[in-house]
């Protein structure tokens, strides 16, 4: 078996407390565009560099100085239409729109409730389809949320929905908190669909592996584990793709996806931020070569 594996920085810049210059993030995408061959095929690696707004106010300078590769995706994070139109006067080919299982979190995150932002992101694919550009949905919280509890698996079911009939051609489900378990995810529907987990508690490669016995073919991960959310106090970050790619290769799962690279590319970013390795893959083998 073989999976796409998605290495995406943004998480962690865009959280991140150090103002991030675009010229630091166009050495972090030229490191992770060194890690794969890019040569792909649907059964094999895709390495997706995430290009988002918020703190980003220079995103339009990422897209324009970093060389965008053939098989590599770089999505925008669009918040409105407004948004969308930065992205397309930027250069952008492939759009991403983020809701919320939760109504709390989508309140705290977008400041809209669920339906709101449904209503936005219907004008905002609209948009995109006309342009011809490819567009990714996220659905955040999709197992608990620390204010909600427990989110209903067909609220998760009912934005996946909307999102994939407004024409997004793939729908990630993102346990934003980390506290889902491989129990849990079973009742989540998945078809069209990519996972996202974060590993505040440990459960995501755990919930990765099951996500790949279920028959899940996209992963979102982190360079080193960056990341974290605002919104949703004590969350760490994306789980760390050096470590989903160590995995999937001790899984036999061919990945396309250089090791040794990507953990360069996660070596640079982290000092850079003057934080931690965030990947246990990395760290262990810096100790076995140093």
């Amino acid at each position: 078996m073989a999976v796409p594996s998605m290495a995406t920085p943004i998480p962690g810049i865009r959280n991140a407390v150090k103002p991030i210059h675009h010229v630091m993030r166009w050495s972090l995408e030229i490191f992770l565009g060194s890690t794969t061959t890019l040569s792909f095929n649907p059964q094999q690696s895709v390495l997706s560099g995430y290009v988002g707004t918020a703190k980003l106010a220079d995103a339009k300078e990422v897209l324009k100085g970093i060389q965008q590769e053939p098989g590599v995706q770089y999505p925008v994070l669009i918040p409105n239409l407004r948004g969308f139109e930065a992205a397309i006067a930027a250069g952008a080919k492939e759009i991403a729109v983020f809701a919320s299982a939760s109504e709390s979190f989508s309140k705290s995150n977008i400041n809209c409730t669920i339906e709101q932002s449904l209503v936005r992101y219907r004008d905002v694919t609209a948009a995109a389809m006309k342009h011809g550009l490819t567009i990714r949905g996220y659905v955040s919280r999709v197992i608990g949320c620390p204010v909600e509890g427990a989110i209903d698996p067909s609220k998760v079911a009912y934005v996946a929905k909307e999102l994939y009939n407004m024409g997004c051609s793939e729908i990630s489900l993102g346990d934003t908190t980390g506290v889902g378990t491989p129990a849990v995810m079973a009742f989540v529907p998945l078809d069209k669909i990519a996972v996202h987990f974060h590993d505040t508690y440990g459960q995501a490669l755990a919930n990765i592996l099951v996500s790949l016995q279920m028959g899940i073919n996209v992963v979102d991960s982190s360079v080193s584990g960056l990341g974290g959310c605002p919104y949703a106090k004590g969350a760490t970050g994306n789980v760390a793709t050096e470590d989903v790619v160590y995995m999937l290769h001790g899984l036999g799962i061919k990945t396309n996806v250089d090791l040794n690279k990507l953990m360069e590319a996660g070596d640079y970013i982290s000092k850079e931020l003057g934080r931690p390795l965030g990947s246990k893959t990395a760290t262990a083998l810096r100790k076995l070569t140093t």
